[in-house]
């Protein structure tokens, strides 16, 4: 997203880590890569050409007002992560950031704040 910030309010970036060579999973608030490449989503049809970037534009253009004919996908696809949600819920204690770090980044990287179960 270092190539499109400008698009968006300069405030929503004021505490952002961001790493413009490669993801850097020192940056992730749970310090582990959770995510696949872009390659991996490119080639799994994944990204549609108006949002290169992926789910994370889609929904920032989505928030600031932008309707596009992917929103039902997208909408779909986020609505699909909770299913993580119930397996922290089952297998790890409340509060116990350390059960499953891979799974509570993934989340985090989909607007699901796992820290508040």
């Amino acid at each position: 997203m270092t190539d499109c910030a400008a698009e968006f309010p300069r405030d929503w970036f004021v505490a952002a880590k961001l790493c413009s060579d490669r993801r850097d999973p020192k940056l992730n608030f749970f310090g582990v890569n959770a995510s696949q490449p872009l390659s991996v989503w490119r080639r799994k049809g994944w990204i549609h050409p108006d949002d290169p970037r992926g789910w994370f534009q889609w929904y920032c253009r989505y928030y600031l007002g932008r309707r596009s004919c992917d929103d039902e996908r997208q909408i779909t696809r986020w609505r699909a992560v909770r299913r993580h949600l119930a397996q922290l819920k089952k297998n790890c204690r409340k509060g116990d950031l350390n059960c499953r770090p891979k799974q509570r980044q993934a989340l985090l990287h989909w607007a699901y704040d796992s820290r508040k179960f």
